[in-house]
């Protein structure tokens, strides 16, 4: 059996008397690529942010590659591989586009003080930024300040730069969140190419369903803040109280 590379058992975190995520146990197997969906307010970023470390749980445990990294916050869990984006997207919007890269990797390659020097000392970290872009389809835009992207490109180098600090896995947040029609067939094949490799895990919440519906080996639901099934796409579909909770009671953000 596949050991899982992230684990929950009976992962809580309650605001006041609400809990917001209320015991969810999830084993997430290396390199797949798993869907969280739910309706409006279902706990599906919260989630997402006790997996990072923004937030600590009220009760349970998290696990990465055995790791009990529970009391870890969002920096030290990203320096052991678990990278994050968010609903909005987080990039210097006065930097080109290289450069945004460029500083995800120094970071990376070269941590502490010596993330802080003069990037012209090392070229390889410019080389491998720019491979990076070629990844994501930003290569001819390098030279771009961040800020002149339309929305689908700042998205995509906002994986880009994920992906310059090398996580084993990813937990994507809407990434197609506000993106035109047109914009979001480059996401979809962007987070296609990334799972093809089979070199990472990917975490995805979204609420565009038929997207999550090709993409995913398999999908965990969430209603109320509690785990309400857990399967391959296929079964998750079928299940009559994913029917009535998510697609009868429509979808959104939570």
């Amino acid at each position: 059996m596949t050991v899982p590379i992230v684990s929950t058992r009976d992962l809580t975190i309650r605001f006041g008397g609400h809990a917001a995520v209320d015991r969810v146990s999830l084993d997430i197997a290396p390199c797949t690529l798993k869907s969280i969906i739910g309706p409006n307010g279902a706990g599906k970023t919260t989630l997402f942010n006790l997996l990072s470390g923004q937030y600590r749980p009220t009760a349970g445990r998290v696990w990465f590659k055995g790791e009990d990294v529970t009391r870890l916050g969002a920096a030290a869990r990203a320096r052991r591989g678990i990278g994050r984006s968010f609903q909005l997207t987080n990039i210097f919007p006065t930097l080109t586009v290289l450069e945004n890269v460029r500083i995800a990797v120094q970071a990376r390659r070269l941590p502490g003080l010596r993330a802080w020097r003069d990037a012209r000392r090392f070229p390889e970290l410019e080389d491998r930024a720019y491979a990076i872009l070629e990844s994501v389809l930003l290569d001819t835009k390098w030279a771009a300040p961040a800020s002149a992207l339309a929305h689908g490109e700042k998205r995509k180098l906002e994986v880009g730069i994920l992906l310059a600090l090398e996580p084993e896995v990813l937990l994507l947040d809407e990434p197609t969140a506000g993106m035109s029609l047109e914009e979001v067939p480059a996401i979809i094949g962007l987070i296609e190419r990334i799972k093809a490799a089979r070199e990472r895990t990917i975490l995805l919440v979204e609420h565009k369903i038929d997207l999550v519906l090709a993409l995913s080996d398999s999908i965990a639901v969430l209603k109320d803040g509690r785990l309400l099934a857990d399967g391959p796409p296929d079964a998750i579909g079928r299940d009559p109280a994913v029917q009535a909770a998510y697609f009868g009671g429509g979808a959104g953000r939570g």
